[in-house]
């Protein structure tokens, strides 16, 4: 199982939880809360995989991003 790191932000247009995947282009995710969010975010991860599989497509390689404190 491949773990992304995800870019969670909050969109005031949206009124909503908004999230990205930074390896993997047009990854994203939306959610009510954090948590709901993050939950989204993992099942568009995977089918952004199988997508890509089926399209013969190479999977990248996770990156670990990290944030200035």
């Amino acid at each position: 199982m491949y773990k992304y790191s995800m870019v969670m932000s909050w969109s005031e247009e949206d009124q909503a939880y908004i999230v990205s995947v930074p390896d993997l282009p047009g990854c994203m995710a939306d959610g009510e809360t954090p948590t709901e969010t993050v939950e989204n975010a993992e099942i568009i991860i995977q089918e952004w995989i199988e997508t890509a599989l089926e399209d013969g497509e190479e999977i990248p390689e996770p990156h670990l991003f990290s944030m200035p404190v």
